[in-house]
Order: structure tokens, then C-alpha cells, then sequence
């Protein structure tokens, strides 16, 4: 087994939990107003996730993210028997970049969000967003612009922040990252299992859609 690209899975989506996590940690602490900490987190993971998906995406294809490993694999565009293994490398990354995140800004290393239960309203939002990723992603392979992706998915995430009640993480091992931080970015444990079923149905979503606005040209 090649476990360079699994190792690229793991490092990326670490560090997009890590600039995630990070940057909200940073907000809060520049200011108390939740809207300046918004601005932060969104500029932040937009960037960061622009820069690992054109330095990551030729090692491991950069999904950093179960739904969009499984659609890729569903849409035979991924290896069905490379699913599980990208899987367990992006949760494992997810939660080590919350934890790099709790200690870099001097925090306990392991924390759990205290954050109560989302509202069916951000379920709804994750519906959304993680159905506009998996589309835009579909769409741009089919279509075959595959060097839009970089440019294309932060910039989905980036408006997902603001149009979104959720703001739109569309990602299950990010979910179960950000139960590890007690902070800005953190996600109540409660609310998992709701928002990965959103994410999942979301993910269905958009194979649906991909298939249905297929261009007709050869």
C-alpha cells in the first residue's frame, strides 16, 4: 500500500482543522465582537484550503473529507477500496489539528465542546452546503476543469460561512474534530451525529444533482 496519499489526507485535513480551530481561537481573542471572529475564521480556512488542496491535490486528490472521498468513489471516480483507509486518515487529522490548535494558543491540549445542541436549522444548512460541495466538485470533473477545484470549493466554504446558518463545515471529520476545542470553532458532541446525517444526505444531494445537470457535450 502507498501511504503517501493517506499521509497527505491525514496532514491536510489536520491543518484545515488546525487554520479552522486556529483562527476562530484568534478572533475571539482580538475581539469579543462574534462577527470579527466570523470574518477571521472564514478568511482563514478559505485561504488555507485553497493552498492544501494545489499542494496536496497531486499526492492524494486533497478530499480531506469523508463525503467527498465516498462521492468520488460512488461516481467511480475514486477507489472503492481506498475509501475506508482516507477515512480513518482524515479523522485522525481532524482531531490532531484541533488539538494543535488547543496547544498552540496555550490551551489544554484535549478539550470537549461545551456548546449545546445545534438547530434544525443549521442541520438544514449542512444539507445545503455539503450538497453545493459535492455538486461543484462532480461538476467540475465531468466538465473536466478539475484545476477550478482549488479556486472553486474554498470559495463554496468561504460563502457557506455567511449564507448559511451552520456555516457550512460540509465535512463529517471536521464535525468530529471540532468536538475536541472549546472554543469559537467548537462543536457540542450532541450535535454530531445530526449534522454528519445532514452532511451524508447533502452528499446524496449533490451526486443526484451532478447527474442530473450533466452537460449533454461530448
Amino acid at each position: 500500500m502507498n501511504f503517501k496519499p493517506l499521509f497527505a489526507e491525514f496532514f491536510g485535513t489536520a491543518l484545515l482543522v488546525t487554520a479552522v480551530v486556529g483562527s476562530g481561537i484568534m478572533g475571539s481573542n482580538l475581539s469579543g465582537d462574534l462577527l470579527v471572529a466570523l470574518i477571521a475564521n472564514t478568511i482563514a480556512t478559505v485561504l488555507a484550503l485553497g493552498i492544501l488542496i494545489l499542494t496536496l491535490g497531486p499526492v492524494s486528490g486533497a478530499h480531506f473529507n469523508p463525503v467527498v472521498s465516498m462521492a468520488l468513489a460512488i461516481d467511480q471516480r475514486f477507489k472503492a477500496v481506498g475509501v475506508a483507509p482516507y477515512l480513518v486518515a482524515q479523522f485522525a487529522g481532524a482531531i490532531a489539528g484541533a488539538v494543535l490548535a488547543n496547544v498552540m494558543f496555550g490551551a489544554e491540549a484535549i478539550q470537549v465542546s461545551s456548546k449545546g445542541m445545534a438547530s434544525e436549522g443549521a442541520v438544514i444548512g449542512e444539507v445545503v452546503a455539503t450538497a453545493g460541495l459535492v455538486f461543484i466538485i462532480l461538476n467540475l470533473i465531468q466538465t473536466k476543469r478539475t484545476e477550478l477545484i482549488a479556486v472553486a470549493v474554498p470559495a463554496w466554504i468561504g460563502a457557506g460561512y455567511f449564507f448559511t446558518s451552520s456555516t457550512s463545515f460540509a465535512n463529517p471529520a471536521v464535525t468530529v474534530g471540532r468536538i475536541f476545542t472549546d472554543s469559537f470553532a467548537g462543536i457540542g458532541a450532541q450535535s454530531v451525529p445530526s449534522f454528519v446525517i445532514a452532511q451524508l444526505l447533502g452528499a446524496a444531494l449533490g451526486i443526484v444533482l451532478a447527474k442530473t445537470l450533466a452537460s449533454s457535450k461530448k
